[in-house]
């Protein structure tokens, strides 16, 4: 019995034998998953924000087990270090309540469930569908190193990505233009000082 263990251990794991870095992934996947829960679930917008922090993070880390350092340097880099904290500072700027914001909830709780639920199911059909005769060479260069990202960046994805810096400029504009509105009680306050001069 022990030698056979011994012979299974000396030919490699096999399939349903994970390897610490699969157990690792499943374990910071479900981690992810759970902030990610909590970060739609929370009614407090910066609690919401900070644990997008935590999600967007989980996600760097998976990118780190599968071998994708580039991919997981840009995620820190550009979402963590720069969408995450141009939306802290949209809330900051826009007045946004810090406790418990009843108005964020619609209502329509039921129905964004279900659109989600939709969305998920047709996003999981279309990349299975779209990858399914795929191989990966191994041979080859790795596909999360800076040279391979970059060639698929910079040829197929410009656009997109120049689209995705507008998008998030327009985003930083309005924030500062929400922030220097006056609300009504404001411009009446305004218009009395203005009388008494």
């Amino acid at each position: 019995m022990l030698t056979a263990h011994l012979a299974a251990a000396a030919q490699g794991a096999g399939f349903l034998s994970p390897t610490g870095v699969e157990i690792a992934f499943v374990l910071v996947g479900l981690a992810t998953l759970g902030a990610a829960l909590v970060t739609v679930r929370t009614k407090q917008l910066v609690h919401a924000a900070l644990w997008l922090v935590v999600t967007l993070g989980g996600i760097a880390v998976e990118y780190l087990l599968l071998t994708a350092e580039f991919i997981a340097w840009v995620q820190v880099l550009i979402y963590l270090g720069s969408v995450v904290v141009l939306l802290l500072f949209g809330l900051m700027l826009t007045k946004a309540p810090i406790g418990r914001s009843p108005d964020a909830d619609s209502g329509n709780r039921w129905v964004a469930a279900g659109v989600a639920g939709v969305a998920a199911v047709a996003l999981v059909w279309v990349v299975v569908d779209a990858f399914r005769a795929t191989w990966i060479d191994l041979d080859g260069p790795v596909q999360g190193s800076t040279k391979v990202s970059g060639e698929i960046l910079f040829q197929h994805w410009v656009l997109p990505f120049e689209a995705l810096s507008v998008l998030l400029l327009a985003a930083l504009i309005g924030a500062i233009v929400l922030s220097r509105r006056n609300t009504p009680a404001e411009d009446e306050a305004a218009g009395e000082k203005k009388g008494q001069r």
